[in-house]
């Protein structure tokens, strides 16, 4: 039986980059380096240690430690991108980076120990952290960029309000196999 866990993973990846994408591009350049609060990070400042934390986990990540030592973490978390155009480089830098250490592995490489921190992980426990940490920053761009916009807001799900319709549609087709971000991802393209 074939393992669809790597389909999976690298489908996964790119429905939480294109929610991002799409919370971007709803937001005004001062929205998205507004900062709520001394405590918050503004949406640059997250996208900014998503980018950093991309580039030390997946650059060399077969035979490296995925805390490199020329990443600067604390620093991640300075509000100082200069602009709509430096936050999307560097969000698709990070994004680039783990989609080229993904899209080669195999199913015989999913049993294979790589180090954080020097922690030792499979890779699919790797690939599963990762799966974690970042939908989680992905949730808070989403969540501040609703915020921000208010009605203004186009939803990136099911909008309130319409679940018996989206539900309606989906069970007057029949039974088939899918993974749930094709019709997002698709509708992208």
């Amino acid at each position: 039986m074939k393992n669809d866990f790597l389909d999976s993973a690298k489908k996964q990846f790119e429905y939480y980059k294109m929610l991002g994408e799409k919370t971007f591009s709803q937001l005004s350049d001062e929205q998205l380096f507004r900062q709520l609060n001394e405590e918050s990070n503004s949406i640059a400042t997250i996208v900014k240690h998503l980018w950093g934390n991309m580039l030390s986990r997946w650059t060399d990540f077969l035979t490296t430690d995925g805390e490199k030592k020329w990443r600067q973490r604390d620093a991640e978390f300075d509000n100082d991108i200069a602009d709509r155009t430096e936050l999307l480089e560097k969000w698709n830098e990070g994004w680039t980076c783990l989609f080229n250490a993904i899209n080669p592995l195999t199913e015989n490489d999913l049993t294979k120990e790589i180090f954080i921190r020097n922690q030792g992980h499979t890779i699919t426990e790797a690939i599963n952290r990762q799966l974690a940490h970042y939908p989680y920053h992905v949730g808070q761009i989403v969540f501040i960029g609703k915020l921000l916009s208010n009605e203004n807001w186009t939803s990136l799900s099911i909008p309130k309000g319409n679940s018996k319709e989206y539900n309606a549609d989906k069970f007057a087709k029949p039974k088939h196999k899918q993974h749930f971000t094709d019709e997002y991802i698709n509708e992208k393209k």
